[in-house]
């Protein structure tokens, strides 16, 4: 990353990312899980949300007594997905393996795992709430 004259190279990076759930059980059971298998730490807890850290960013997870919905809608204006690289492909597909028992599904599968092109090998999940993440392995085809 460049420094942008502030001195600081984390300058421009994320701190972090608020997403508001309906189900905070199932969100900590499926986005909990994969956090952690992608080397998040968990970073704080209260009665409403949860936390996860790596590095200087941190997603939190909450089900708000703010929610105008308890559904969730990747279609409409806002968060569509978050997307994570993984280290490999052998690492991915054993996420994507391992990603059903924690309450995702494998969107696309019939092109998986070349959904977003043949050069690029990821997986599009998706929980049970509708949040989907993309995992993209950091390896290229061939």
């Amino acid at each position: 990353m460049s420094d942008t004259g502030t001195g600081n190279v984390l300058h421009g990076t994320l701190h972090h990312v608020e997403l508001w759930v309906p189900d905070l059980a199932e969100a900590f059971s499926s986005l909990g899980w994969l956090l952690e298998r992608l080397g998040y730490a968990p970073h704080q807890s209260w009665d409403t949300g949860r936390s996860w850290r790596l590095g200087p960013t941190y997603l939190v997870v909450e089900q708000s007594s703010a929610l105008t919905t308890g559904q969730y809608d990747r279609c409409r204006p806002g968060l569509n997905h978050l997307a994570f690289h993984v280290v490999g492909r052998t690492a991915l597909d054993a996420l994507t393996a391992e990603a059903a028992d924690h309450g995702w599904r494998l969107l696309f599968a019939d092109r998986h795992p070349h959904a977003g092109g043949p050069d690029h090998y990821a997986s599009y999940l998706e929980n049970r709430d509708g949040f989907e993440v993309e995992l993209v392995a950091l390896d290229p085809p061939g």
